[in-house]
């Protein structure tokens, strides 16, 4: 139940905030919105405004909204129309650039969703930095410390009976010997359970330092909303940076192309969520700022695809044909969809693996 109500939430609240983006500044310029949605599929509820249907629909993950003149629209008789050429409240009756504002908003949505989802977990818990303990906050999945069976929040009191009061010297002490044997003294549960452990660090392949996969406890101080704002913001930029730099590698073959779907999503928000209320909010802010990046993309159906079309049509100073732009649009969808069922069928082939 809890992993329902998790993905409802992330998925409802991403799509939700950039579809508010398109909606808003559409308003703004003085398109007609016909629809605004949350939710796919049948409608459940809904209220008609004076000019838009706001409405609650079945399936309650995203949803949608309705510009008067961008599609072609259904009339009483249920047939195709597109909005009249001297239609000022048609989408397409707009100049190019304000049109651009409406798509663009969109994904800029996301990354604003991301910035106050991060400025409230900075605001709540404080700013996060590693301790300097000897207390161990994680460890490194197939790493020597996590297959000796070492835990989070055990204290590594000596190494080879040298003490090592706090993080900086137990690095110093583990860095100093690769490819070696240690014997880690360890304290756990507060002082009520002391115990040895053998382990052999690894060497690392770029500075030759020993390694057995820790990482120190993270450390929370308080923080103002100005300081929680500037860590928002600086931590927006960076998974950014990180996430485009990732896609980069991927599509040159530089690191493998690891994509996971929505099974996969699935699984990490539930995680998530039962890990607290601040590791779902920050992975929310994560995967707004990946829904954001690549709905710039200039892939066909998607926001960025409708950017470039607009640009053409800004150099050209005329639109492509609605029907050519149509039929790239549908082609592009159909492909994102089997790439979608594809990404798909390989998660559920993991969970399988795992399983097994």
């Amino acid at each position: 139940m809890l992993t329902t109500l998790a993905i409802v939430f992330v998925f409802g609240s991403m799509v939700m905030i950039h579809e508010l983006g398109h909606y808003m500044v559409a308003k703004w310029i003085g398109v007609k919105v016909i629809e605004f949605s949350f939710g796919f599929g049948p409608k459940i509820v809904g209220y008609q405004g004076k000019e838009t249907l706001y409405a609650l629909r079945v399936i309650p993950l995203g949803g949608f909204v309705k510009l008067h003149g961008m599609d072609a629209e259904v009339d009483a008789n249920g047939q195709a129309v597109i909005a009249p050429s001297h239609d000022s409240r048609s989408f397409m009756n707009k100049p190019v650039w304000q049109r651009m504002a409406v798509i663009v908003a969109g994904p800029i949505m996301n990354f604003v969703l991301a910035i106050i989802l991060f400025v409230g977990v900075f605001a709540y818990l404080g700013i996060p930095a590693p301790g300097n303990t000897n207390t161990i906050g994680s460890l490194v999945s197939g790493k020597p410390a996590a297959a000796s069976g070492i835990q989070p929040g055990d204290k590594i009191l000596a190494v080879n009976n040298e003490l090592t009061p706090n993080w900086t010297r137990l690095t110093e002490v583990i860095h100093a010997k690769p490819d070696q044997v240690l014997n880690l003294t360890l304290e756990r549960d507060n002082g009520k359970q002391h115990q040895t452990v053998a382990l052999k660090t690894e060497k690392d392949a770029q500075t030759g330092q020993g390694m057995i996969g820790i990482a120190p406890e993270i450390i929370y101080t308080h923080a103002s909303i100005f300081q929680s704002t500037g860590f928002g913001l600086v931590r927006t930029v960076d998974f950014t940076k990180f996430i485009m730099v990732t896609l980069v590698q991927m599509i040159t073959g530089k690191i493998p192309a690891e994509v996971g779907g929505p099974v996969m999503i699935a699984q990490e928000i539930g995680k998530g969520a039962r890990e607290g209320l601040a590791n779902l909010l920050s992975l929310t802010g994560v995967l707004s700022i990946q829904l954001g990046l690549i709905n710039l993309f200039p892939i066909p159906a998607l926001d960025g695809s409708r950017l470039v079309f607009l640009l053409i049509e800004g150099v050209r100073g005329k639109p492509l044909k609605p029907e050519k732009e149509n039929m790239i649009h549908l082609v592009g969808f159909v492909l994102l969809m089997a790439l979608m069922i594809a990404v798909t069928y390989k998660d559920v082939l993991r969970l399988f693996d795992k399983a097994g």
